[in-house]
């Protein structure tokens, strides 16, 4: 599918896959820093991750290896009953260590590899490694005022995961953009699109879309997983929604996106 910029027109570009997260990349929450975003081992090579503590306190995480699932709307949901291919993931990837405490302001490396069992068929394999922070354990506070029963106090406990991807053998994969449509979401403008794929390994990348050459928003970070053939996409865009025009012919795509002046280049995280 070729892509062109056509005066006013404003272009949506599916710009090509990524092999790693760039180094700068990282994840985030609370305290917690993890760099990169997504790793993919061709084979059994090891890499590793660093995480990073940039809060002020000690903090404990624990780590582990999850199945997750796409769907088509692009969410990622926990797997209930893990397939044959899914188990094989989880049992191939080699982790160390698999808790850390780390002090203020301190990185942490962790060593990752797949060992793949013999008879292994070619494909790609995928685990989701969390990152979860252990909470320090305090001594129960009387409450404030007398209760008859049970009472409880939550404390949220918070995570972070990043794709872990194993791929072995000769794979390849395509990706196209179809089906554009004005759409509102959260009460704002914005342009939803259908990602399809069609081989036998995941894609990654951005959508970027262009008033002229100037970038006016991009959703980055899109992966379309092995597990399905298509999602969906919505890149958020500051317009007046009645007047954006999107049409699709000979393989070219043009979206016509007037600008509001509140609507500047910005980048939307998508997972």
């Amino acid at each position: 599918m070729a892509y062109r910029s056509l005066g006013p027109v404003v272009r949506l570009a599916l710009v090509a896959p990524l092999i790693l997260a760039a180094a700068g990349a990282h994840a985030g929450v609370g305290d917690l820093l993890v760099a990169p975003t997504r790793v993919v081992l061709n084979g059994s090579r090891g890499t590793e991750i660093i995480l990073n503590n940039i809060g002020d306190d000690v903090a404990t995480y624990r780590i582990s290896a999850e199945l997750r699932r796409m769907t088509p709307e692009g969410k990622l949901v926990d797997v209930e009953v893990a397939n044959d291919k899914e188990k094989l993931a989880q049992e191939m990837i080699l982790y160390a260590p698999r808790k850390v405490t780390l002090p203020p302001h301190q990185p942490q490396a962790i060593r990752l590899s797949a060992r793949a069992p013999a008879g292994l068929p070619d494909g790609e394999y995928r685990v989701h490694m969390l990152f979860r922070a252990i909470p320090d354990a305090k001594p129960v506070a009387a409450p404030a005022k007398k209760t008859e029963g049970v009472s409880f106090q939550l404390r949220p406990i918070y995570g972070v995961t990043i794709p872990i991807i194993v791929r072995f053998g000769n794979l390849e994969a395509k990706a196209a953009l179809s089906n554009v449509r004005k759409v509102m979401d959260g009460g704002k403008p914005a342009i939803a699109l259908d990602i399809s794929r069609d081989g036998n390994r995941s894609t990654f990348g951005e959508i970027k879309v262009f008033k002229g050459t100037t970038p006016i928003a991009m959703a980055g970070g899109i992966a379309v997983y092995t597990e399905v053939g298509q999602r969906s996409v919505t890149v958020p865009a500051g317009t007046d929604r009645d007047r954006v025009e999107a049409t699709y012919k000979n393989g070219v795509l043009e979206v016509r996106l007037p600008r509001t002046p509140e609507a500047q280049g910005k980048r939307i995280a998508v997972r």
